[in-house]
C-alpha cells in the first residue's frame, strides 16, 4: 500500500497546534477500533455472542477433519476468534473513560475466559490435535513454526489438566475461573487508598494527603516527597495490612498451587516457567543468588552513601529506612550530576521524540510512522492518536493507537496492549496487528507543547519497543504473533530500546529546544546516563528482592510462614533495609497477577538486552544490516521459536546464568570518559 493521503508526519500529529486529527472524520461512524458493534457498551455482548458462535463451528470442524496442517490452522482461527474480543476487552476494561464500557468489557473478559478454560479441557477437541501429533507422516509434513504452534496448543491442554478424569478436569476449570476472579479482585485492592483519622498525623503534614471529612486518604507512597515524615507516614499507612486483601492473596497463591499440583507440577513456579528462557525455578534461583552475591558490596556502598546524605539533611534521624531509598538515591543523582528534569524537558517535546523514533526505525528497519485520521467512535478519547506503521517495500504493517495523555480515572501505568494479533488469513491476506500504547503524559499548554522528562522519554522508547515487536512479529499464526512469547523474552525488545534512548548519537537526532531549536548538549546526555548508575546496585538489589519473594510465594506449599513473615525474612536477607512492623508491601505487589512466578523476567530480559546492545548496536546504533538481522533473528518469530534459540541466533552463542549476571553488573560501571569530563 502506498502512502495514504490521510496520513501526516508523526511529529506534527503530537504538536498542540495540529488540531485537525482530533474528533475524527465527520460523517463516518464506527465502533471502538473500527469494530462496528462496539459503538455502545451493549455491543460487547453482540461481539461476544458472535465469537462464541464462530468458536463452536470451529470446534466441530477441528474434530471432524483428518490430521494435517489444517488442524493447526483451525486451532489458530479458534484462538483468534476468542482473542479478538478478549484482548480488546482487556484494554477497554482498564482504560475506557465510560464506566458502562468498562463494566461490559470486564464481563466479556470473564465470559470468554471461562469458555477458554472449558475448551482447554475439552477431550474431543484435544483428541483431534493428539491425532496430528501422533501421526508421524503428517508431522513430518509440517514446517517448524506449525509444529511448534501445534505443540504449544497441546501444552495449553496439558497445563489445564486434559489428562485427568472428568471430575478432576471440572475441578481444574473451576480453579482457573476462581483464579481469574481472585486476580481481578487482588489487582483492584492493590490500588485502593487507605484512610486514617486526620488527628493522628501532625497538622503540618496533613496537606500532603487528600482530606475526606475527618479522614485523610493515602493513595501512594509519596516516594519523592522531601519531608521524611511525610514519606514515613505514607509508607506506614498505605502499606498497612488489609485483612480482605491478605486473604485474597493467600487464596490466590493456594489456588495456583492446587491447580499446578492437580495437573502434575511440583509447584506453580514449575508450571509457569515451562517454555521460558529460564526453563525452571532452579535456574531462576541460581540467577538471583549469583546476581545478589555480585551486587552485595556495591549495594552496601550505595546504602552508606544514602545514609550519609540522610545524616546531612536530617541529623536527628539518620537510620536508612525503606521509604528513604527512592528519595535519597534521587537526591544523590541530582546533586552529583545536576540533572534537574526541568533542564531537560524543553528538549524533549513529544513531537520531537516521536520524530526521533520515526527516524531511528527508518534507518534501522526501513519503517516509518504516519498519523492517520480516525473515524467517529473509533477512539475512546479525543486525544488518542492512530499511527500507521509502514515499511518502505512491504507497505502497511499494522496500527498503533497512542493513548498518551493523563485523564481522570486513567490508570497511572505505562503499558502495551495487543488488541488484535497478526496472522495469515484463509484468503491469503494478512490480518494486520493492532496495539495500544498507554502512557500518562501531561497535556500541552497554551505556551508549550507536551514536554517529557528524561524518564518519560525513556518509557516512551520502551513501550515503542513492544509495539515494534508486535508489528514485526509477523507470524502465520496469531497464537504466537508479536509479544505472545515467553515473558522473560518479551521484555527484551522494549528494554533494548532504553539503550537507544540513552545513546547520544540517537538523542542528538531529535532533542531540540522547543523554543530555540538548539540541540541538547552532549555533556547533558552523558551526565544523565551516568546519573542512572548512582545507587543503581541498590535499585537492582530491590528488584532481586521482589523477584525472590515472587519465587518463594509460588514455590513449595503449604508456605512455612505467613506471606508477611516471608516478606520480612526475604527483605532483611535479600534487600538489607529493615522490615517495618505492621506493613504488608506484598498486598500492593500488583505484578503478582500478570507476572506470577515470573517477576525475574525484567532482570533476565535486561541482561539479554544489555548483551545485544553491546555486541550488536553500541558501535553503530543505526546499522541497517544489524537492524535487519535483529528483525530476522528475534522480532520476526514472535513466540514461534524457542526463546533461547532466538537469542543464540542473534548473539551467536547461548548465554549462561553467569553471562546474564556479568552483563547486568557491567552496566553499573561508571564510564571513565564522562567521569573525567565532569570531574
Amino acid at each position: 500500500r502506498a502512502v495514504s493521503t490521510s496520513w501526516c508526519p508523526v511529529g506534527a500529529a503530537f504538536d498542540a497546534k495540529q488540531q485537525q486529527l482530533r474528533g475524527g472524520a465527520a460523517g463516518r461512524e464506527t465502533g471502538l477500533f473500527g469494530v462496528p458493534e462496539l459503538s455502545c457498551p451493549e455491543g460487547f455482548q453482540e461481539a461476544q455472542d458472535k465469537a462464541l458462535e464462530e468458536s463452536e463451528q470451529l470446534v466441530q470442524k477441528a474434530c471432524s477433519i483428518p490430521p494435517g496442517p489444517e488442524t493447526v490452522m483451525i486451532f489458530d482461527q479458534l484462538s483468534d476468534s476468542l482473542c479478538r474480543v478478549a484482548d480488546l476487552a482487556d484494554f477497554v476494561k482498564v482504560a475506557h473513560p465510560d464506566f458502562a464500557f468498562r463494566e461490559a468489557a470486564e464481563e466479556a473478559c470473564r465470559s470468554i475466559g471461562t469458555v477458554v478454560e472449558k475448551l482447554n479441557t475439552d477431550v474431543e477437541l484435544c483428541q483431534s490435535l493428539r491425532r496430528l501429533l501422533a501421526d508421524e507422516i503428517a508431522m513430518r509434513s509440517l514446517d517448524p513454526e506449525t509444529r511448534r504452534v501445534a505443540e504449544l496448543f497441546m501444552f495449553d491442554f496439558e497445563i489445564s489438566g486434559i489428562h485427568l478424569d472428568e471430575e478432576k478436569r471440572k475441578k481444574a476449570v473451576n480453579l482457573n475461573v476462581r483464579i481469574l476472579d481472585l486476580c481481578n479482585e487482588f489487582l483492584t485492592g492493590t490500588h485502593l487508598p487507605n484512610k486514617i483519622d486526620k488527628h493522628i498525623l501532625p497538622e503540618h503534614i496533613r496537606y500532603n494527603f487528600t482530606a475526606e471529612g475527618n479522614y485523610l486518604q493515602v493513595a501512594g507512597l509519596h516516594a519523592d516527597c522531601p519531608d521524611d515524615l511525610v514519606r514515613e507516614a505514607a509508607y506506614k499507612i498505605f502499606l498497612y495490612p488489609n485483612a480482605e486483601q491478605l486473604s485474597r492473596l493467600e487464596e490466590l497463591l493456594t489456588s495456583r498451587n492446587n491447580l499446578a499440583q492437580l495437573v502434575g507440577y511440583d509447584t506453580f513456579a514449575h508450571r509457569a516457567l515451562q517454555g521460558t528462557m529460564a526453563k525452571d525455578p532452579e535456574t531462576v534461583r541460581q540467577f538471583l543468588e549469583k546476581l545478589s552475591d555480585q551486587l552485595s558490596k556495591r549495594t552496601q556502598k550505595d546504602f552508606e552513601m544514602m545514609t550519609k546524605m540522610k545524616m546531612k539533611l536530617n541529623p536527628q534521624n539518620s537510620k536508612l529506612m525503606p521509604w528513604d531509598h527512592p528519595y535519597y538515591s534521587g537526591v544523590l543523582r541530582a546533586e552529583r550530576y545536576n540533572i534537574d528534569p526541568g533542564l531537560y524537558c524543553p528538549f524533549f517535546s513529544l513531537g520531537a521524540c516521536m520524530e526521533g523514533l520515526n527516524s531511528l526505525f527508518s534507518q534501522l528497519l526501513g519503517i516509518s510512522l504516519y498519523a492517520e485520521q480516525t473515524q467517529r467512535g473509533e477512539v475512546w478519547s479525543e486525544d488518542v492518536r492512530k499511527l500507521a506503521v509502514v515499511h518502505e517495500t512491504e507497505g502497511l504493517l499494522g496500527y498503533i493507537y497512542c493513548d498518551f495523555f493523563q485523564r481522570p480515572d486513567k490508570p497511572h501505568q505505562d503499558c502495551h496492549f495487543t488488541v488484535r494479533g497478526g496472522r495469515l488469513k484463509e484468503n491469503g491476506e494478512y490480518q494486520l496487528p493492532v496495539v495500544v500504547l498507554m502512557l500518562s503524559l501531561p497535556h500541552s499548554t497554551r505556551g508549550a507543547p507536551t514536554l517529557l522528562s528524561p524518564g518519560m522519554m525513556e518509557n516512551l522508547f520502551h513501550e515503542m519497543g513492544h509495539a515494534m515487536h508486535s508489528m514485526l512479529g509477523r507470524t502465520r499464526y496469531q497464537h504466537v504473533t508479536g509479544t505472545r512469547c515467553a515473558t522473560d523474552f518479551a521484555e527484551v525488545p522494549s528494554i533494548l530500546m532504553e539503550y537507544f534512548a540513552n545513546d547520544y548519537r540517537v538523542v542528538n537526532q531529535f532533542a531540540r529546544h522547543y523554543k530555540t531549536g538548539e540541540p541538547l548538549p552532549k555533556n547533558m546526555v552523558s551526565r544523565l546516563c551516568e546519573s542512572k548508575k548512582v545507587c543503581a546496585a541498590a535499585d537492582m538489589q530491590l528488584q532481586v528482592f521482589y523477584a525472590a519473594l515472587d519465587q518463594i510465594y509460588h514455590g513449595k506449599h503449604p508456605l512455612q510462614k505467613s506471606t508477611t513473615e516471608i516478606l520480612k525474612e526475604t527483605q532483611e536477607k535479600v534487600y538489607g533495609l529493615p522490615y517495618v512492623p505492621n506493613t504488608a508491601w506484598q498486598l500492593r505487589f500488583s505484578h503478582l497477577v500478570g507476572y506470577g512466578a515470573k517477576y525475574y523476567s525484567y532482570l533476565m530480559s535486561r541482561a539479554v538486552a544489555s548483551m545485544l546492545w553491546k555486541q550488536c548496536f553500541a558501535q553503530d546504533p543505526f546499522d541497517r544490516a544489524m537492524g535487519e538481522r535483529y528483525r530476522r533473528e528475534m522480532l520476526a518469530h514472535g513466540g514461534g521459536k524457542e526463546p533461547m534459540l532466538m537469542v543464540q541466533g542473534m548473539l551467536q552463542k547461548s548465554p549462561s546464568v553467569e553471562d546474564f549476571v556479568d552483563a547486568l553488573v557491567s552496566d553499573l560501571d561508571q564510564d571513565f570518559e564522562t567521569f573525567i569530563m565532569d570531574s
